[in-house]
C-alpha cells in the first residue's frame, strides 16, 4: 500500500489540528455526559455546548440561538433548501427556487429531489470564468421565487461568488437567501451581516476539525421548516443528541482559523502561485479552470490536453502525492464533472482535469517535488498515447 507523503487535497478533507484534538479529548472520557441531562456530568457538557454555540457566533457576528449543529454540510445544505421549501408549501405562499448549475450536490440533489413534488427550479449557469453574474440571478426571479442559494465558492474550482451581492438582491426582493460556505470556510470572512444571508452552510471537516459535525446558521425570522423530528435538542429545531467533543473541536478549530487567517492565506497562495505558474510554463497545454484572481487561495485545477485526469492521479498516487479530480462525493462516478462542464468546458478537457487544494502544512519543496512528478508524468502519458495512436 503506498504512503501519501504529500497531501493536495484539502478540499475533501483536512487533518485534525493537535490543538482541535487536546480540545475534544476531554469530550471523550471525562466529560462524557449527554448535554440533555440534568445531572452534574450533564450540565458540564450542556455548558462546553453553549460555549461552543458562542464563540462561533461572534466570528459569524450573529446570535448564538441562530446557530443550529448538525452532521455536516450535506445535512445543512439539505435542511435549508427542503425547510424553506417546506414552510412556504405548507402556508402556500411560492414555490419557485433558484441555485446555481454548478453547485455542490448536497444543493443540486435537493433541488431535483425537490421538484419531484411540484418544486420548480432554476438553475443559473456560471460564467466561463466560473463566476456567477448577480444580473443572471436577478433575471431569474419570479413573483413567486421563495428562495435563492449559491455557493460562496466552488468546491472544485475554488472561484468565489459576488455572495454579498446576491444577498442583497435577495433581500430587496423579499426572498430567502442561502449559500454554501463548506469551502469558505477558514479563507473568507463567514460575518452573517456583510454577506447579506438567512442560511449558511458549515462542515467542520474542511478546517482542520473533525469529521461528522457542522453547522447551520438560520437567521431569526427565517421561514424554515424542521426536518428531522424525535427528541427537544437544538431548541426543537434538530433532534438528536449533540456531538459535543465534535462541536467543541469546530469551534476551536473555527476559532483558530480566523486568528490564523491572514498567514495560512499568505503561505497557501504562494504556493498556489508557485504550483500554477510551474503548471502553465513546465507542461504544454495545460489550462487553469475558473478565475486566476477570484479563487480561493488554496485552490488549484487544471486540465492537460490529450490526458486522462484518472491516470495522472494515478500516477501522482503511485509517487505517494495525494490529488483528486473534483469532489470527494463524487468518487468513484463516471459522469463527467458538473463543474467543468457548466462552465463551457470541452468534455475532452473536463476527463483531463485534476485539483489540488493545498494547507497550512504544505512547503514549496512539495509544490516543486509534484511539478517534477507531473511534468514526468505527464510527458510520458502523451508519449504512450502518441505510440497507440499509430
Amino acid at each position: 500500500m503506498n504512503r501519501t507523503e504529500i497531501y493536495l487535497d484539502h478540499a475533501a478533507t483536512t487533518p485534525v489540528d493537535p490543538r482541535v484534538l487536546e480540545a475534544m479529548l476531554p469530550y471523550f472520557s471525562q466529560k462524557y455526559g449527554n448535554p440533555s441531562s440534568i445531572y452534574a456530568a450533564g450540565r458540564e457538557a450542556r455548558a462546553a455546548l453553549d460555549q461552543a454555540r458562542a464563540r462561533i457566533a461572534r466570528l459569524l457576528n450573529c446570535q448564538a440561538r441562530e446557530i443550529v449543529f448538525t452532521s455536516g454540510g450535506t445535512e445543512s445544505d439539505n435542511l435549508a433548501l427542503k425547510g424553506v421549501a417546506w414552510w412556504h408549501r405548507l402556508h402556500g405562499r411560492g414555490n419557485h427556487i433558484i441555485t446555481t448549475a454548478f453547485e455542490h450536490h448536497a444543493v443540486l440533489h435537493s433541488a431535483h429531489y425537490l421538484e419531484k413534488f411540484g418544486f420548480e427550479v432554476t438553475y443559473v449557469r456560471p460564467g466561463s470564468d466560473g463566476i456567477v453574474r448577480v444580473e443572471e440571478i436577478e433575471a431569474a426571479i419570479r413573483p413567486d421565487t421563495i428562495l435563492i442559494s449559491v455557493m460562496y465558492a466552488n468546491n472544485e474550482i475554488g472561484t468565489i461568488q459576488p455572495i454579498a451581492e446576491i444577498g442583497r438582491l435577495a433581500r430587496e426582493r423579499g426572498i430567502t437567501f442561502h449559500t454554501d460556505a463548506v469551502q469558505a470556510a477558514g479563507a473568507l470572512s463567514l460575518d452573517v451581516t456583510e454577506l447579506n444571508v438567512d442560511l449558511l452552510s458549515l462542515s467542520a471537516h474542511k478546517f482542520y476539525a473533525p469529521k461528522g459535525v457542522g453547522l447551520l446558521y438560520v437567521r431569526r425570522e427565517t421561514p424554515i421548516l424542521w426536518q428531522q423530528q424525535g427528541g427537544a435538542q437544538e431548541s426543537n429545531r434538530r433532534a438528536g443528541t449533540e456531538n459535543v467533543a465534535g462541536i467543541v473541536g469546530m469551534a476551536t478549530a473555527l476559532e483558530l482559523a480566523y486568528a490564523e487567517l491572514e498567514e495560512r492565506n499568505a503561505h497557501v497562495q504562494r504556493l498556489r502561485d508557485r504550483l500554477i505558474d510551474g503548471l502553465l510554463s513546465r507542461i504544454p497545454g495545460t489550462r487553469l479552470n475558473g478565475d486566476r484572481e477570484r479563487r480561493l487561495p488554496n485552490n488549484v485545477n487544471v486540465s492537460f490536453e490529450g490526458i486522462d485526469g484518472e491516470t495522472v492521479l494515478l500516477n501522482l498516487d503511485m509517487h505517494g502525492i495525494a490529488a483528486s479530480s473534483g469532489s470527494a462525493c463524487t468518487t468513484g462516478s463516471t459522469e463527467p464533472s458538473h463543474v467543468l462542464l457548466s462552465i463551457g468546458l470541452h468534455p475532452d478537457l473536463v476527463r483531463g482535469s485534476i485539483r489540488l487544494t493545498l494547507g497550512k502544512d504544505n512547503t514549496e519543496d512539495e509544490i516543486d517535488r509534484t511539478l517534477d512528478v507531473l511534468e514526468e508524468s505527464i510527458i510520458r502519458l502523451r508519449r504512450l498515447a502518441t505510440a497507440r495512436a499509430r
